[in-house]
């Protein structure tokens, strides 16, 4: 009797040990994510050699499915998000599919990326958005485009719940991404002090601006600084940017993030958990928080 319940106990244990290594974050898919998104947050990306990378790491991506090593939600909105930077149709189908079954496992997950998917696919296929996330350019030198878009499939409503905007925000972020860059202007006086004092007389200005004093542009800088090693330089601008923009979760992620670069952990950790009271679904302040309990 002794021997059959030491037996049960054993294979209960066993049981238990599987199920949880089945449910635990792939930290290997995790590192490609991070990589993946790191890829992007320099101010000169060559596309040529990132294009490369980021096929090694679809490819890889495939291998873990294939593997059965996909499992969680967070491995599936992480995979996502690697397909969604692929150049053709398998990879934009299968950003579709990932994301589909990340929200499905976990619903506090951005849906935003799921929407971005779904254009993003129909864009590889050469038929209209309907969501209104992607941008073009038709040549180098030209303006930034909205996509060509079907309006009529889904409502403004829609958009909002995946936090896409609506139509005419849409068209207010074209003009938004037309505006002089934070960075090229920085690049001709070097000083980060300068652009604060820019920032601040442009800001009040509005749409009358032509400068990017946007939440979105003004992080772009800051993660500029960031790759070019200068920290420091980067905590004054997302600061201002938290400042500037209080209720926009992402810029107190980003000053966080900073602020933990620089070793100030407890400041740092703050700002992730101000970033999580607005937006209870940002990923990324929820690993941080959960890593440094």
């Amino acid at each position: 009797m002794k021997k059959t319940t030491c037996y049960y106990l054993f294979y209960l244990l066993l049981f238990s040990s599987a199920v949880w290594a089945q449910n635990k974050d792939n930290a290997e898919l995790q590192k490609m994510y991070d990589e993946d998104q790191g890829a992007r947050k320099v101010p000169d990306i060559n596309w040529s050699v990132l294009i490369k990378q980021d096929s090694i790491r679809q490819a890889r991506v495939l291998e873990m499915i294939r593997d059965g090593k996909i499992v969680t939600g967070k491995d599936y909105y992480n995979s996502a998000m690697i397909f969604q930077h692929g150049n053709d149709t398998l990879a934009s189908g299968m950003a579709v599919k990932q994301m589909k079954k990340a929200i499905e496992l976990d619903p506090t997950v951005n849906r935003w990326l799921l929407a971005a998917a779904i254009d993003r696919d129909l864009m590889r296929r050469d038929l209209p958005q309907i969501y209104g996330t992607q941008f073009i350019k038709t040549r180098q030198d030209a303006k930034w485009e909205l996509y060509k878009m079907d309006s009529t499939r889904i409502t403004d409503e829609e958009r909002k719940y995946y936090r896409t905007g609506t139509l005419a925000e849409q068209r207010e972020r074209v003009r938004t991404m037309n505006l002089v860059r934070l960075w090229d202007k920085y690049t001709k006086t070097n000083s980060a002090d300068e652009i604060i004092a820019l920032i601040k007389t442009e800001f009040p200005k509005g749409k009358q601006s032509e400068y990017d004093v946007s939440e979105s542009g003004i992080n772009s800088f800051g993660y500029a600084l960031i790759a070019a090693k200068k920290e420091e330089e980067a905590l004054k601008i997302l600061k201002l940017n938290t400042e500037l923009y209080p209720e926009a979760y992402n810029t107190f992620d980003s000053y966080g993030e900073c602020l933990m670069k620089l070793g100030r952990k407890e400041e740092g950790l703050k700002a992730y958990r101000k970033s999580l009271e607005l937006n209870p679904g940002n990923e990324g302040a929820k690993r941080v928080l959960e890593t440094n309990k």
